[in-house]
């Protein structure tokens, strides 16, 4: 029988839903010692120009590394990212196209079971990212968060910083409250979500000081950037609002 050997690395473009987060695997199937087939998957969140370049690199450089068949999977819950990431990619050598193969929205079922998540996190993951900003999406992330913290700690992180972005802030809000009750609320869970707090909050200071033409030195960014108190960071943001200057948001004196 078939067994699988799997590598997997993460490369974070950006932090909020309207970058992009990328997360690829490569999973080697082994009949014995010998490669019979590599799956790579990837999920694309935003659209990338230079995916149109590595993707046909992968493909190649495994079935060269590996000697066996090759498939490829995009995962892009967006429809119009899907769309773009189905698109054929010329290579420039005749009848060399590649055509990706896309998993949409549509595709990925809605997992709000416990048991169901811990038995399959990653499907728990891909069904926060493609449902994560809508109705169901504080109840997926409440059933797939307790499964991933069983996971090793990078790995853990990154499945939830996917689901955490994955979000919309209604989303985002329901969910911290219904941690606030539940048992499983455990060190981890309480780390990140709070670390994810923080930065949202940050994102959204920053935010509100460039639409409103405020100057912010780069010493105050840092400042910013660096803070961790999530309520701190939405105190600066309520006085953002009014406020003529940064060092008045930032209690600093003039």
């Amino acid at each position: 029988m078939a067994q699988v050997a799997a590598a997997a690395g993460a490369e974070h473009l950006g932090a909020g839903r309207e970058e992009a987060v990328v997360l690829l695997g490569i999973h080697v199937l082994l009949d014995g010692d010998l490669p019979v087939k590599v799956v790579i998957v990837e999920v694309q969140l935003a659209v990338d120009p230079r995916k149109r370049l590595s993707w046909p690199a992968y493909v190649t450089v495994s079935r060269a590394i590996h000697g066996c068949p090759v498939d490829l999977l995009v995962v892009a819950p967006d429809a119009g990212v899907a769309n773009w990431c189905a698109e054929p990619i010329e290579i420039g050598v005749a009848g060399f196209v590649l055509r990706p193969p896309v998993l949409r929205r549509s595709a990925v079922p809605v997992v709000t079971d416990l048991g169901e998540a811990a038995r399959r996190p990653e499907l728990g993951v891909l069904s926060a990212m493609a449902h994560g900003d809508r109705e169901q999406g504080a109840t997926i992330a409440a059933a797939v968060l307790p499964a991933v913290r069983e996971l090793d700690e990078d790995r853990a992180r990154l499945y939830y910083d996917l689901v955490y972005n994955s979000l919309n802030q209604a989303a985002r809000r329901a969910l911290e409250a219904m941690m606030k009750g539940y048992e499983y609320q455990s060190d981890f869970a309480r780390k990140y979500f709070t670390q994810g707090r923080a930065e949202g909050a940050a994102r959204s200071l920053l935010t509100v000081l460039r639409v409103r033409g405020l100057v912010v030195p780069d010493a105050f960014r840092e400042r910013i950037l660096a803070e961790k108190d999530p309520e701190r960071l939405e105190h600066w943001l309520e006085k953002a609002a009014v406020a003529t200057s940064v060092t008045a948001i930032l209690d600093e004196p003039n």
